[in-house]
């Protein structure tokens, strides 16, 4: 018998996201997270608002939101293995590679190594026209508890 557990159904994925999507937070951010296929987690800003855009009247989105963006996506990938076990992202590195514009942005966020406590993630953004404006590599902690709600992160 194996000792690693099975990928979790798409089910309890799409459950997953269905609750942290309903959650204060990401309301109030506008972002929404999916994981299609089971093989990545997605999250979007289909709307890009006033409040995301830089300072100074800039069209640009404000890279503290991409930091954002990235965070939520790359500490939801452990997920992809045992969505009820509380994560914690820990370190990301980012690099923004040029202007992320319009009023659509796109992470996509995949597992790329790691063990039963710690994840390996790296993930890009495009803009609306699927050019890739940054990117990123994080590590997250896997803790052996499970969230509060018993499904999700989500508490408010």
């Amino acid at each position: 018998m194996s000792d690693t557990p099975s990928a979790p159904s798409q089910a309890q994925l799409d459950r997953f996201a269905e609750l942290f999507n309903q959650s204060l937070t990401l309301r109030h951010f506008g972002a929404r997270m999916s994981f299609p296929e089971g093989r990545m987690v997605v999250v979007e800003l289909p709307e890009v608002q006033p409040q995301h855009r830089g300072g100074l009247g800039a069209s640009a989105v404000n890279g503290g939101v991409l930091s954002a963006l990235f965070d939520f996506a790359i500490g939801c990938t452990p997920a992809l293995r045992d969505p009820t076990r509380r994560c914690a992202t820990v370190q990301l590195s980012m690099s923004f590679e040029r202007p992320a514009t319009g009023n659509h942005l796109r992470v996509e966020a995949v597992i790329d190594n790691g063990g039963p406590s710690t994840v390996f993630a790296s993930a890009k953004l495009m803009d609306a026209a699927g050019r890739v404006c940054a990117r990123c590599q994080g590590v997250v902690r896997v803790s052996s508890q499970p969230w509060a709600s018993g499904e999700s992160p989500a508490t408010n």
